[in-house]
């Protein structure tokens, strides 16, 4: 039987004063267990589950000493003779505060460290598409990395006013997520922090493929009337991880096109610059690249073989860059059918290296 998460504790306004005591690492470690355990399954949680439950490697006997004097503090309850413990206000107010500092630091540390990524990146990524450029005498493509294993790493909702949540959804490469979400009512902190404990006590960690019918119906379950919510955050989830963001494209060389006869022809040159300077149709060889998650190797097409039309005169060299987290990315060389390829691939192996160990090195 699932219990609702707000349906059992009154809202609790005040902060300050509540007698809270710090505890030392183990008591914490199993008041949290405690409180996850319960927030999964609605039942009192007893010392044999939190033995297999926590990484303390403690006897049942040590943890139920451990929880007597959690209960003597106040953090948990026992419902019931002979019944396990569940969490009190007290339990409860130690737990989301921990969790919310922790989870608000790591959300503004993270924002500082993408916006500084992003920066060198970019920078990063113009400056190989001109080296390599220049040293081919080709055109030259590079795209910027993209995640391809999405999965949650916390979800944390706040106030924007009364009518609005902001849900900043963080996945997996530490890429943030912000969505505005519209509610019908003013949610005190009470009740958005316990929103926030069930939302990750649940999808931490998980792809969209795990998040399955039943979680989500448990989830709506123990949020009793603010079940509504929970479909929100997971329709911004959902939105979140399957999001086809438009690929970010840097280009070099282009009136390297014009040296070679076979390309410069009014028409055919024409064409490529567009295909250059409006980068859609360059969307089309990186997404036929990165469909290929087991090729990261060198690919060559002549011709007809590219997935850009405009290129059927052309040869094009593509690479497939992988960073941390499976953060990939294309690298491409442009030129006539006549291309020195042997020089193209060794150049392309070596910046592929390169690219990899300059990202590192800024990290």
């Amino acid at each position: 039987m699932q219990a609702s998460l707000f349906g059992s504790l009154p809202v609790k306004k005040k902060r300050e004063d509540d007698g809270v005591q710090a505890l030392d690492e183990r008591k914490m470690k199993i008041l949290q267990a405690i409180i996850r355990n319960y927030l999964e399954t609605g039942e009192p949680v007893g010392s044999r589950t939190i033995s297999k439950y926590t990484d303390l490697n403690l006897s049942s006997a040590t943890i139920r000493n451990e929880m007597a004097d959690l209960e003597e503090l106040g953090y948990i309850v026992q419902p019931h003779t002979s019944a396990g413990r569940i969490p009190s206000d007290k339990g409860y107010r130690l737990y989301v505060d921990q969790m919310m500092e922790e989870k608000e630091r790591e959300v503004e540390e993270l924002k500082g460290i993408l916006l500084e990524k992003e920066d060198k990146m970019d920078h990063l990524l113009k400056q190989v598409a001109k080296v390599l450029a220049q040293n081919t005498n080709y055109a030259t493509i590079i795209s910027a990395p993209q995640l391809h294993r999405n999965k949650v790493k916390f979800i944390q909702l706040s106030r924007v006013d009364a009518g609005q949540l902001l849900a900043v959804i963080v996945i997996e490469g530490n890429v943030i997520k912000n969505n505005i979400l519209t509610v019908e009512e003013e949610l005190d902190d009470e009740t958005l922090l316990k929103l926030n404990i069930l939302l990750n006590t649940h999808l931490n960690g998980l792809s969209l493929e795990e998040i399955n019918l039943s979680m989500i119906t448990a989830m709506k379950q123990q949020a009793g009337i603010h079940s509504s919510i929970v479909g929100y955050v997971i329709d911004a989830v959902a939105e979140a991880i399957k999001a086809d963001e438009d690929l970010e494209i840097y280009t070099s060389g282009t009136n390297n096109i014009f040296k070679y006869p076979e390309l410069a022809d009014n028409q055919k040159a024409s064409e490529l610059i567009n295909t250059f300077e409006e980068k859609q149709l360059l969307n089309e060889l990186v997404v036929d690249r990165l469909a290929d998650e087991n090729n990261t190797g060198i690919q060559i097409y002549i011709g007809d073989e590219t997935p850009v039309k405009t290129m059927k005169d052309c040869s094009v060299v593509t690479a497939t860059y992988e960073l941390e987290e499976g953060m990939k990315g294309t690298i491409g060389i442009i030129g006539p059918k006549r291309m020195d390829y042997d020089k193209v691939v060794g150049t392309l192996k070596t910046l592929m290296h390169q690219l990899d160990e300059l990202y590192n090195k800024r990290e």
